[in-house]
């Protein structure tokens, strides 16, 4: 009899199963990958001032157009774009001789091919004449002409990152683009270079130079250029 009871509700119980509203399975949402504007071709100014504001401060650069036209345009060109906007200083650079604190700190979309812009042309120091002094800024690069949205801050005098157009060896006879200052914030930089610095990340001459905790920057702004000079000449 339970037998029979079981058969003629199976088919009950089948009908109810089929009835019954599917629940869809709904993918998790995909995240969202950032687009940045294209950047404006409209001719800047001979200096240009660019805010940083980081997790440590604020830091303020005057970038060099007149004399480092690439390498200035491109910092300039990132900053309106905000393709710096979440990238981090995430190198500080301790050299052990010379007077203390010696050495650099880095920032920038280190390689995101969703950040970086094309590579631009390589501006040695001997024909700028920017030279690598304690705040100037610098382009990150590998081979020439290859620098796009890395840049370090000189914590103090670097001599050996200027060009030297008489040296045999060709990284040196390039040196590195100096493009800008940095006008507030020299605590700031400091303090980020000051920051504990990683045992276990880095590869090759960048091993021990990791920021532990890198110091994000929350947004970098261009600063709206100084009024001109509207008093009369004498």
């Amino acid at each position: 009899m339970l037998t029979r009871r079981l058969a003629l509700l199976a088919p009950v119980a089948f009908a109810l199963i089929a009835a019954a509203p599917v629940k869809k399975r709904v993918a998790p949402p995909r995240p969202v990958a950032p687009t940045y504007p294209v950047p404006s071709t409209t001719p800047l100014p001979d200096k240009v001032r660019v805010a940083l504001e980081t997790e440590a401060g604020r830091i303020i650069v005057e970038v060099d157009v007149k004399h480092a036209p690439a390498s200035a345009t491109n910092f300039v060109r990132y900053a309106e774009t905000k393709r710096f906007d979440g990238t981090a200083f995430y190198r500080a650079m301790h050299l052990n001789w010379g007077e203390q604190p010696n050495g650099l700190i880095q920032a920038g979309t280190r390689g995101d091919p969703r950040r970086n812009l094309p590579p631009i042309a390589h501006e040695p120091t001997n024909v700028t004449g920017i030279l690598h002094k304690a705040g100037t800024l610098s382009m990150a690069r590998y081979a020439p002409g290859t620098a796009t949205g890395d840049f370090s801050i000189m914590v103090s005098d670097q001599p050996g990152l200027d060009a030297q157009p008489d040296s045999a060896d060709p990284e040196a006879k390039a040196g590195y683009a100096a493009f800008g200052q940095v006008v507030e914030g020299m605590d700031v930089v400091k303090a980020i270079f000051a920051a504990p610095i990683s045992e276990t990340e880095g590869e090759g001459i960048m091993r021990g130079q990791i920021l532990a905790k890198p110091v994000k920057i929350i947004t970098a702004c261009r600063l709206p250029d100084p009024a001109p000079d509207a008093s009369p000449a004498p």
